[in-house]
């Protein structure tokens, strides 16, 4: 066996042992928040795309009420799609976050006017610097009450503005996580881009007080 061979051996032996460790840490925190789900009984899940799902997932973390968080592709085209296929428009896909929280701790209509100050819902495919029809905004929801909620809570938020509201209001067709760095990315990089503010953050932090 030549050096060259035994190189290329050992780069494919890095590559799947790497592909490996992203994907049990994926199902590492699908894990947690499955278990979080079946233990307290009480976890009820409603999704939101308001743009780059990094600084989305990490405005809801601070949530108190909120016990799990995933970042991935909604309402897609196509099966797992990539972050590279989504970026390019083709799928369908929108940069969403799956919020996983507690009904007896916070409720959806809190939930949605959190989600509604970190966006700009008159902005169609725009967040920020970012554009695209995956960075649409959207409210998907797994429970048809929820439908209900979400459409007054826009129709209330029509009414105050001047320009219409582009946040959509449908059922979660579909949803695929995104690959490892994407998830708690904020979290391992604090200084990353993010068009959500601080003041934003601490608005999160604050919104649900312990009484």
């Amino acid at each position: 066996m030549n050096k060259l061979t035994i190189i290329g051996s050992t780069l494919l032996v890095v590559v799947f042992l790497m592909t490996m460790g992203f994907t049990d840490r994926k199902e590492e925190k699908k894990s947690e928040i499955n278990k979080t789900m079946s233990t307290t009984g009480k976890g009820k899940e409603i999704y939101f795309a308001g743009g780059c799902f990094w600084g989305t997932e990490h405005f809801f973390k601070l949530v108190r009420g909120v016990v799990g968080t995933e970042v991935g592709y909604a309402n897609a085209t196509k099966n797992n799609p990539t972050y590279e296929e989504v970026c390019t428009g083709n799928t369908g896909a929108t940069e969403t976050v799956k919020v996983v929280y507690d009904p007896e701790v916070i409720d959806l209509g809190l939930l949605i006017d959190l989600y509604i100050q970190s966006i700009d819902p008159t902005s169609l495919n725009k967040q920020g610097n970012d554009r695209g029809t995956q960075y649409r905004t959207g409210i998907y929801y797994t429970d048809d009450a929820d439908e209900a909620i979400i459409k007054d809570k826009l129709h209330l938020l029509s009414l105050s503005l001047q320009k219409p509201v582009v946040v959509e209001n449908e059922p979660l067709k579909n949803f695929f996580d995104a690959e490892t760095y994407h998830q708690d990315y904020l979290d391992k990089n604090p200084g990353g881009y993010c068009h959500i503010g601080p003041d934003l953050f601490e608005i999160a932090k604050k919104a649900n007080p312990e009484k």
